[in-house]
């Protein structure tokens, strides 16, 4: 992907490069929820998250050491297991899981909620939340009781449950990083897949996850879009992001993707999203919003549990 360069991160970006990266944020990853849901027509949900995300590592890892890059020391591993356990497998293990009992657009926009549980963990560790901050993060927080008082989510508790655990995980992974012994951004991803997709596929063989017949062609393409798109170049463009624009514009996606992926739910999938979902939603992201937009120093730099 031309417009996210991994090895020029410090050139100046042209306003065309900005709109393509953001572009990719919203459409890959308001459309990996979708790509998740096809995948588990053919995968178990361990198995699939397991070989997205270890294919994934796999590739960046290798392409980062033939450029040069540094592998991680036996300390920077260290932090790279608890990381892989936050934010893979609690993350983006259980989405995957949750969404074989709950929509795929009902997923992120429960997901949409993670910079409010970010919030309130800096809050905790003596982050003084701006009045933005607190707005939302009572606003969010209304939002999250109403989607799941309510409507699919109530009807299926362990999907809910699984999407809370999730949207917190990848947060507090997010704020128990900053600070800590990591290798290079790009690095980091690719140690926190490959530590998170072993744990991954070890949950699912021990939970007896099995593929028992030939996963059909639909769910092999969701596989390695997922793989490509959504884990690849989905992150490298967050990264790249990261280091060329403000913070509030990197994570613009947290309120992009959930409409994204909601539409393409109801168009390609048939899911059905009421208007307490819909209400809920509404809720949620103006929480994320305010969150974001008020945000003070140190920037949490959350990426979404990338999907």
């Amino acid at each position: 992907m031309n417009a996210v360069p991994m090895d020029d991160v410090r050139s100046r970006p042209s306003r065309v490069a900005i709109v393509l990266a953001l572009a990719s944020l919203y459409l890959i990853w308001g459309s990996t929820y979708l790509g998740i849901a096809i995948g588990l027509q053919g995968f178990p949900p361990f198995l699939l998250a397991g070989l997205r995300m270890g294919a994934a590592g796999a590739l960046m890892y290798a392409v980062l050491r033939r450029r040069g890059v540094p592998a991680p020391t036996r300390a920077q591993w260290k932090n790279l297991v608890p990381l892989g356990l936050w934010m893979v497998l609690l993350s983006n293990g259980l989405v995957t899981w949750a969404e074989i009992h709950v929509s795929s657009g009902l997923a992120a926009v429960a997901v949409a909620s993670m910079p409010i549980w970010a919030a309130l963990f800096w809050m905790l560790r003596g982050h003084h939340p701006s009045r933005g901050e607190w707005a939302g993060l009572a606003i969010g927080f209304v939002g999250i009781a109403w989607l799941n008082l309510g409507g699919e989510l109530r009807a299926s508790p362990l999907g809910m449950l699984a999407l809370v655990v999730a949207a917190a995980a990848w947060a507090w992974g997010s704020v128990w990083s900053r600070g800590r012994d990591l290798p290079s951004p790009f690095m980091s991803a690719a140690g926190q897949m490959l530590c998170g997709s072993a744990m991954m596929l070890a949950t699912g063989l021990v939970t007896g996850e099995r593929i028992h017949a030939m996963p059909s062609a639909a769910a092999f393409g969701a596989l390695a879009y997922l793989t490509v798109f959504g884990s690849i170049v989905g992150f490298t463009a967050y990264i790249w992001l990261l280091d060329h624009v403000r913070p509030a514009l990197a994570t613009s996606y947290a309120y992009v993707n959930p409409p994204i992926a909601v539409l393409l739910g109801v168009a390609f999938a048939h899911e059905r999203f009421g208007l307490h979902e819909a209400g809920a939603m509404a809720v949620i992201l103006v929480g994320v919003a305010l969150v974001i937009l008020g945000r003070r120093k140190p920037a949490t730099d959350d990426a979404a549990i990338h999907e």
